[in-house]
């Protein structure tokens, strides 16, 4: 059996349904997140999970436990929130050691247990230091270490790292993932960062509306997504309509092999990486490109095609790319091309 499990999870705040119907199940050791736009639900499943939201209506158990009859304090619970919450007039381990002084722990222990987690945080040589003296990633630390450090049975993280600059913040993914798995301890994160999920994440949760769109791991959300709605918030896509008559793919006038049971007009989504430049005389799907931008180690174009705009991310290796109004062709493997099917749904 899962070590937490979400059953029919809803809530609803008047007429407003917040969260339709979840049903999710936790593996111990797991990391989880619940990734999706502002409003869609997530951080509402995670502050229920916690206990600070009542659920209109479903289960939560955790190891054959009805978390929904426990008191916030008795669920045995790890959380950092977005601001830290960090205890200003304490030192650095002092915060850490709050909450086992809270359980009565012996000092001895204590200060044993603390000992440890400053040095899986990488702050051993901060102990003495208070909030206002540390950066938001050194702060950020600290209250991991203090949620981390009451060995919880499940860690919730609400948005973390959204504080930090992005170098702090990539940084910081790393260094997270590095703890938990050291750790083993189950992890639930929200997020609206698709780049933080896919880093961080044994599966993402995919939220819209209330909803849930999709399970599944970081490379299966990413590479056959469930719905629009998914190809199109994790990460950039192109979405075409085509025509597919006898297992071959028109789209634009371009035909690509499609292994699929269809027939007729059809909606698919090709990722920008996926595309391939090629010149005007090779086979392909045929476009104007209307813009380049440099951007590094890639270059982004858009292309006008017969079968709409696309988005095309070529890497930047050093040889001439095409200049803008220049005429090309679009490759694209029929691994690629991902059907899209009609009406969203979870997966």
């Amino acid at each position: 059996m899962s070590y937490l499990i979400l059953n029919k999870l809803q809530k609803s705040f008047g007429t407003v349904v917040a969260v339709e119907g979840i049903d999710l199940a936790v593996e111990k050791g797991e990391f989880i997140s619940l990734l999706g736009p502002s409003g869609c639900g997530k951080t509402t499943t995670l502050q229920m999970i916690a206990g600070f939201v009542e659920p209109t209506g479903g289960a939560i158990t955790l190891q054959d436990t009805d978390l929904v009859r426990l008191p916030p304090n008795r669920r045995g619970l790890g959380i950092v929130f977005q601001s830290y919450a960090l205890f200003p007039h304490m030192t650095v381990a002092q915060n850490l050691a709050f909450g086992l002084e809270m359980r009565g722990v012996g000092r001895n222990e204590i200060a044993e247990l603390v000992r440890e987690m400053l040095n899986l945080v990488g702050l051993s040589d901060k102990a003495g230091r208070y909030p206002r003296q540390m950066s938001g990633g050194q702060q950020q630390r600290v209250a991991l270490g203090r949620a981390l450090i009451i060995r919880p049975s499940i860690l919730l993280l609400d948005e973390p790292l959204s504080n930090l600059d992005a170098k702090m913040r990539e940084e910081m993914q790393i260094e997270l993932r590095q703890i938990q798995q050291t750790l083993g301890t189950t992890t639930i994160l929200v997020t609206h960062d698709q780049h933080e999920a896919l880093a961080l994440s044994d599966r993402i949760v995919v939220m819209s509306a209330a909803k849930v769109e999709q399970i599944g791991s970081p490379v299966d959300v990413y590479e056959k997504p469930a719905t629009p709605f998914v190809a199109s918030f994790l990460g950039r896509t192109n979405i075409f309509m085509g025509e597919v008559k006898d297992r071959i793919l028109n789209i634009g006038g371009h035909k690509v092999p499609f292994d699929h049971p269809v027939e007729g007009r059809i909606s698919i989504s090709v990722r920008p990486e996926k595309l391939r430049v090629a010149n005007a005389s090779s086979t392909g799907l045929a476009g104007r490109v209307m813009t380049r931008v440099f951007q590094g180690d890639h270059w982004l174009f858009e292309v006008h095609t017969p079968a709409g705009p696309a988005v095309v991310i070529s890497q930047n290796s050093g040889t001439a790319v095409p200049a803008v109004n220049e005429n090309i062709c679009l490759a694209m493997k029929p691994d690629d091309v991902v059907l899209l099917p009609a009406t969203g749904g979870a997966r």
